[in-house]
């Protein structure tokens, strides 16, 4: 019996440290190097690093809600509102911890004028994932509609402190810096 443990030994000893080397990082540790990387104000080539935090973020965990999160952008895509809605809301009801799934509804709602409902979804989102920069950016636009500079400003400034390269973020912070100068924020 000894000799079978002392040759199981070594099989076992590879065996795990096969294992060590082939467990992947997990999404969130992943993220959290991208967003570091995002942060810094001089970096080249940071749409390749967004693309990889949009690829992370569209990744449910489950091929039929990947389906579900694909047939909705599809429909967002096409303008086609009502079943991009359809889409999502199917998506959120299977997988309500999903947080793309509520910012790609916000999308949707704030395409046919319900602010209500795409900022309550955006809302969802930021509480599902805090770093959501193009929920916050959504944000931000629809308090700029709204007529509430003061507040999209500071939503705005909020996604650059997470994403600095964005042009449109910064075109709207110096608008409205500009609009809300001598105001009290």
């Amino acid at each position: 019996m000894s000799v079978f443990f002392n040759i199981l030994k070594p099989i076992v000893a590879l065996f795990c440290v096969l294992l060590t080397f082939s467990v992947p990082v997990r999404a969130e540790e992943g993220l959290d190097d991208l967003f570091t990387l995002l942060a810094q104000p001089d970096l080249q080539n940071w749409e390749v690093v967004e693309e990889k935090i949009w690829q992370e973020w569209s990744r449910s965990g489950s091929a039929s809600m990947n389906l579900l999160l694909q047939r909705g952008n599809q429909a967002l895509e096409e303008e086609d509102y009502e079943a991009a809605i359809e889409h999502l809301t199917a998506l959120i009801d299977h997988a309500p911890d999903f947080a793309e799934g509520w910012n790609a509804r916000a999308r949707a709602y704030y395409q046919i004028g319900l602010y209500g409902p795409a900022m309550a979804d955006l809302y969802t989102t930021l509480s599902l994932n805090p770093r959501h920069f193009a929920a916050l950016t959504g944000l931000g636009v629809m308090l700029e509609d709204l007529e509430r500079p003061s507040e999209a400003l500071a939503v705005f400034r909020q996604v650059t402190a997470i994403h600095p390269h964005r042009p449109d973020v910064i075109t709207a912070i110096e608008r409205l810096e500009s609009q809300v100068d001598g105001q009290d924020i």
